[in-house]
């Protein structure tokens, strides 16, 4: 495989689907591509923030990071939870994933820098993880205010969210959603 080959196998995820919201009837749902775009994003202001408080954060590392953190599903796709049950999932993210950054100038550093976020071995890591929670939590409460339902399932994040070290810097950003999805309930009823 070449660079040029894993850019073109890269663009897989643009076409597939996060697989846990068609299976909860959402119509046209993003791309893996979509999903990993914003929480690229969310990475680097939450890093910036947490930065300007003076908490140190290698903001280029967890961009990195989230760059990569859902490349091995250009192979495996978006295994749903479900689906989790009877698969392992880490093992073939990790075979695809060792696969992907082989022929690149330095597949060590590469897979490295996935372990970090799947394993939460550094502060990057853990940060590229809350952000991907949040990134999930935003997208439910967007679809259900399209008006999809049987969204609860994606909530439960909230607590891990909630349990993260990085929970006390952004816990305004973090109950303001789940503020912004209890007014959406309590005006859907």
């Amino acid at each position: 495989m070449s660079l040029l080959d894993l850019f073109i196998e890269a663009g897989n995820l643009k076409r597939l689907p996060r697989t846990g919201w068609l299976l909860r009837g959402v119509s046209s749902p993003e791309s893996i591509a979509d999903h990993s775009y914003r929480v690229a994003l969310i990475t680097l202001f939450l890093a910036d923030e947490l930065r300007a408080k003076g908490i140190e954060i290698d903001a280029e590392r967890a961009l990195r990071i989230a760059v990569l953190h859902d490349l091995a599903e250009a192979r495996i796709t978006d295994v749903p939870l479900t689906a989790q049950y009877y698969l392992d999932k880490g093992r073939a993210e990790k075979k695809a994933a060792m696969e992907l950054f082989i022929k690149t100038s330095n597949p060590r550093e590469y897979f490295r820098l996935w372990r970090e976020y799947e394993e939460g071995l550094s502060p990057e890591g853990r940060l590229v993880k809350f952000a991907d929670k949040l990134e999930m939590l935003i997208q439910a409460l967007e679809y259900e205010r399209a008006g999809f339902k049987d969204l609860d399932e994606f909530w439960s994040a909230l607590d891990s969210i909630r349990e993260s070290e990085f929970y006390g810097h952004f816990r305004e950003l973090v109950e303001e959603l789940a503020e912004m999805r209890k007014e959406l309930s309590r005006a859907s009823r």
